[in-house]
């Protein structure tokens, strides 16, 4: 596999049995943009953030997509094949467990997020997916986690960009294959707000800490 390397910032806490915040922008981001977010979350994780290695005229992304709500379902699979190969070579590089990473993601990010929920089941121990679009098709029976991850879904009710009803959807076959799905419904588009981190902080409050 033609792998390449992703931009990344790392932020250390200092205590080896942490869980590691795994930062995943949305389309046009970088990885930079999540890192105020990941102070409202809570103390005491490691931070690393990611930076897309696609280029949709000139705004990164974490996979390639045909046209608006479409997406290279090809290319999702080679991106989460080459991010989780990075990622498992950066936990050694930099020292953090690979079992404790919760991922954080908007929109794209929330996308990657959600495949790597379905291609790799067992890796991440958790996930917050901010604006989500199931990444995936006809994957209903082909995956299902043993470990019962908690994930936090939040769907903005005047989100021109995200079916309600497909979130929906998308939540109950992650609950259906062995992941704790609770999801929220946020008075707004599709841009973050404060209600989401509010609701992300106590979720991760009750979920770790």
């Amino acid at each position: 596999m033609d792998f390449k390397p992703m931009q990344y910032v790392y932020e250390a806490v200092g205590n080896p049995t942490a869980y590691t915040l795994l930062l995943l922008h949305g389309t046009g981001g970088d990885e930079r943009d999540l890192l105020p977010l990941a102070g409202s979350l809570g103390k005491g994780f490691n931070i690393l953030s990611l930076r897309g290695n696609v280029q949709e005229h000139g705004m990164p992304r974490f996979f390639r997509r045909l046209g608006m709500g479409v997406f290279d379902e090809e290319d999702v699979h080679f991106r989460t094949h080459e991010m989780v190969h990075f990622l498992k070579e950066l936990a050694t590089k930099e020292g953090f467990d690979i079992n404790k990473l919760i991922a954080v993601g908007y929109s794209n990010g929330a996308n990657i997020a959600g495949a790597v929920l379905i291609l790799y089941p067992e890796l991440l121990a958790g996930a917050l997916l901010f604006r989500p679009m199931q990444p995936l098709g006809g994957i209903e029976d082909s995956f299902e986690t043993p470990r019962q991850q908690p994930v936090f879904m939040s769907a903005g009710t005047q989100d021109g960009t995200v079916d309600p009803a497909a979130t929906a959807a998308y939540a109950t076959l992650l609950n259906s294959n062995g992941f704790k799905v609770s999801t929220f419904d946020i008075p707004a588009g599709h841009n973050l707000v404060q209600r989401d981190i509010t609701l992300a902080a106590e979720w991760m409050k009750d979920n770790f800490q």
